[in-house]
């Protein structure tokens, strides 16, 4: 996959601004990844990125853009996250068969009696263990998540193929830690999926309420009619409160399976469950659900990079060009004396350029007969003057660049890198392969068919004497 230019790098920063989320998480993806298998060949990208007017954190962000495009990763975090979601759909389908099966397991088939206490209990048992281990949750450590949650994050890992993609949930896991969100989302996940669960039942039991006809009793061996009048009124006190009827007394005694009651007393008994299961189940899940939601939004607000963590910490002196320094600290190493650099190669963007690579020093260069307008960038032969010429042409492309190599030499596979880097920053690449004399043994085939392998033109690949600097003039067809 293509690299994204530098005419892309401000979209590119501009979208690492607001700190998306999936940025974020594909900066921890390359962290970990790097961390397994060591450091990815990313000079072109980092030359790139380094021409962003943006913070560190900015450009962590977009070099990980950048490298989990090239690397496919970035459809492996939506393929992961499409995954998710379908799992965590089919979770909301079985709660909600569930939350059905429950109302009807409570109500039986309307041929025996409904035990009131049983049905309270098969309705909101499960439901008020877990919210009350929710609750005590809170003592233990923060990272500690619903059941739910771990399920559904069990199941996610479980459709995660090959290194990378198992990579993908830990980075997310990673990421969702250290913003203080990890709770936060997976109560979200357990509420909602309880939330739905709940009124399922509750959408049943008024479906089947209103269809068939049940009668309600209480039964106990050894507790007295009293007992059982008090922790009716007890458990319905607050559903009362909020407007839903209650039996009173007198129909609570007599609903003991040995009296016949009228209709009304069995509209009260509905009434009441039904408020049980709303107040005590349904209301209880949303607002948890809500306050969950509320601080996994707010959390993932705050995610930031954090530059000192392992693995972001080795890109500060890559990404951020050093500090100049103009005072004497020191002095001076005769091995490693100040010299006279070339000068300066602003403002090569949108110029013809001409630069030599490698070349020994019994070639002539460069040209005498330069033509004006050409844009002479020295002859590379280290990895300082690469980096420069690169680093100058990062900005602003070349309109034309020609590369002159000497055609007695082998074309090795550093050279063509180095060529294609160089054509990335060109609107047209020419290679002129230079001999000192006519006669002399040359390995031009050679060039050809590695410089024509790499996906330059044929006629790109110059040699007369006299050619390729016609090619590189302005307004050259």
């Amino acid at each position: 996959m293509p690299t994204p230019t530098s005419r892309e790098l401000p979209l590119l920063a501009e979208s690492a601004g607001p700190r998306p989320l999936k940025a974020h998480w594909l900066a921890e993806l390359i962290r970990l990844r790097e961390a397994h298998w060591g450091p990815l060949e990313d000079a072109q990208i980092v030359r790139q990125v380094r021409q962003l007017d943006a913070d560190l954190p900015s450009r962590i962000l977009a070099r990980a853009a950048l490298l989990s495009q090239r690397e496919n990763l970035s459809s492996l975090v939506d393929g992961w996250r499409r995954s998710a979601t379908g799992i965590l759909l089919l979770l909301f389908l079985l709660a909600l068969i569930s939350g059905a099966g429950a109302a009807l397991g409570a109500l039986g088939d309307g041929t025996r009696p409904v035990n009131v206490l049983w049905a309270v209990g098969a309705l909101l048992g499960l439901h008020a263990l877990t919210f009350l281990l929710w609750l005590g949750s809170f003592l233990l450590r923060p990272s500690a998540v619903t059941g739910l949650g771990r399920l559904w994050l069990w199941a996610t890992r479980k459709l995660a193929r090959g290194p990378d993609g198992a990579l993908v949930p830990q980075a997310f896991l990673n990421l969702l830690s250290r913003a203080g969100a990890l709770r936060g989302l997976f109560g979200s996940i357990s509420h909602l999926l309880w939330l739905t669960a709940l009124s399922a039942a509750l959408a049943t039991l008024l479906a089947v309420l209103s269809t068939a006809s049940y009668r309600f009793v209480w039964a106990t061996t050894l507790l007295a009619p009293d007992t059982f009048v008090w922790l009716t009124q007890a458990i319905g006190w607050l559903p009362a409160h909020l407007g839903f009827p209650m039996p009173d007394a007198a129909t609570i005694r007599a609903s003991d399976g040995t009296q016949a009651l009228p209709a009304s007393a069995q509209v009260q008994w509905s009434l009441w469950l039904i408020g049980i299961v709303v107040v005590y189940g349904i209301l209880p899940r949303l607002v948890a659900g809500a306050l969950c939601v509320a601080a996994t939004v707010r959390a993932l607000r705050g995610v930031r990079i954090d530059p000192s963590l392992a693995g972001f910490s080795t890109l500060r002196d890559r990404l951020e060009p050093p500090a100049l320094s103009t005072g004497i600290d020191r002095p001076v190493d005769p091995l490693h004396e100040p010299r006279v650099h070339a000068p300066s190669l602003d403002g090569l963007g949108g110029q013809p350029v001409l630069l030599g690579l490698e070349l020994p020093a019994d070639l002539a260069w460069p040209p005498v007969d330069l033509p004006a307008g050409i844009r002479q960038a020295g002859n590379l032969d280290t990895r300082e003057e690469r980096n420069r010429v690169l680093d100058a042409l990062a900005g602003s492309a070349a309109s034309r660049l020609l590369i002159a190599c000497d055609a007695r030499q082998t074309p090795d596979r550093g050279t063509l890198s180095l060529i294609a880097d160089l054509s990335a920053h060109a609107g047209q690449t020419g290679v002129w392969l230079i001999m000192p004399s006519a006669g002399a043994e040359t390995r031009a085939p050679l060039w050809r068919d590695r410089l024509q392998a790499l996906g330059l033109p044929a006629d790109a690949i110059l040699q007369a004497p006299s050619a390729p600097l016609a090619w590189l003039e302005p307004g050259h067809g």
